[in-house]
């Protein structure tokens, strides 16, 4: 059982009222990333399940937009530039989020609640008018000063992972139990993405596993090099094809592999994101670090072993028991990292022979 948040409410007496309306006009807002809008979805789904007769809008800057639009649990989707924000003092970032947001604070709103856990995104739960604005409490905020925003918190237990995390903030602010047995991951896709997924893999012609050798950070990656040599084996001892899949800017990490491939079987894609979530569907494995593409296979259901640094399987990585994570357990800089650059960076160096066991543990799994 996962420890229960604690929460601090204000004016209880309105959330009573509250809730007995027939529908309560809720604004999720979880701004940016991939990964991050993927780790909030199950609070959706669970805030739609419980309480079906909420009007529920989110929040989230245009250029993560594509995972949420379609999305039958949504009432409203809101597009917002953010980039650029953070640079700005907190009057500035709220007169820059009013000039694009002027119908933000028409939309009603009863709850507001801030999923992510920055100024940006506190100062869209404020500007939205919403009575109660729920947020994490300041010990678990990303930025502390976040929260002047909020008039409810939750301070979420140590060691939560942060799927679990945002369903314990959702559920106290919309009274619903935040314990799920299986996470669900609402994402739309349309006949369109499934038919880019089944012409990219008319190349294919068997089994396949998705290898994604890029990362948000420098010192998220292992190395090209080396996926290079996993894919040869798992094509020669596995008869598994390799599918090498990049997105935008990524293709000298593919070409860096491809080169280090011997075999010639590796084959590069660079689908969609949508085309990506229906390849990872029917994957025999998924392998890559703490990224966007690992959490959308994830939330497809793809085979998944994760190769982690700097960042925690046990907070960013899969709630699935038969998902693995390959890491070093053998170094003590590791310990609250998180860094961007680093002038060791020895928490990635790992063996593909240490991550082709890892591969074949998970596919008899």
């Amino acid at each position: 059982m996962v420890p229960g948040p604690k929460i601090k409410r204000s004016f209880e007496p309105f959330l009573r009222k509250t809730f007995k309306l027939e529908s309560v006009r809720v604004l999720f807002v979880k701004l940016s990333s991939i990964g991050d809008i993927v780790h909030t979805l199950p609070a959706l789904a669970a805030a739609r399940e419980r309480k079906p007769g909420l009007h529920i809008s989110w929040v989230v800057d245009r250029r993560y937009a594509e995972v949420l639009r379609g999305d039958p649990l949504l009432d409203e989707l809101i597009e917002l530039d953010t980039r650029g924000l953070g640079d700005r003092s907190v009057r500035e970032l709220v007169s820059a989020i009013r000039a694009q947001a002027g119908g933000l604070r028409r939309g009603g709103y009863d709850v507001a609640i801030d999923l992510q856990g920055l100024i940006k995104s506190a100062a869209v739960a404020r500007i939205s008018g919403a009575r109660r604005r729920w947020g994490f409490s300041r010990r678990t905020l990303r930025e502390p000063a976040a929260r002047v925003f909020f008039n409810s918190t939750v301070d979420i237990p140590d060691r939560t992972h942060v799927i679990r995390k945002n369903l314990m903030l959702a559920g106290a602010a919309l009274g619903f139990d935040p314990q799920v047995e299986r996470p669900e991951f609402p994402i739309a896709t349309t006949e369109a993405h499934r038919s880019e997924a089944a012409a990219l893999l008319t190349r294919v012609g068997g089994r396949y596993a998705i290898l994604n050798p890029a990362g948000g950070w420098v010192t998220k990656l292992w190395h090209a090099e080396k996926y290079g040599e996993l894919a040869d084996r798992i094509w020669d001892e596995l008869g598994i094809v390799p599918l090498v899949s990049v997105g935008p800017g990524e293709d000298e990490l593919a070409d860096r592999l491809l080169a280090a491939s011997k075999s010639g079987r590796a084959i590069a894609v660079r689908p969609s994101l949508k085309g990506f979530y229906e390849l990872a569907r029917h994957a025999a494995v998924y392998v890559g670090g703490d990224t966007g593409p690992t959490h959308l296979a994830v939330a497809a259901g793809a085979p998944v072993v994760g190769i982690f640094g700097p960042t925690e399987w046990w907070r960013n990585g899969s709630l699935d028991p038969d998902d693995i994570c390959v890491e070093r357990t053998d170094i003590g800089c590791r310990i609250d990292c998180h860094r961007r650059t680093c002038d060791k960076w020895i928490c990635m160096d790992i063996t593909p022979d240490t991550v082709f066991t890892a591969v074949k543990q998970r596919l008899v799994s």
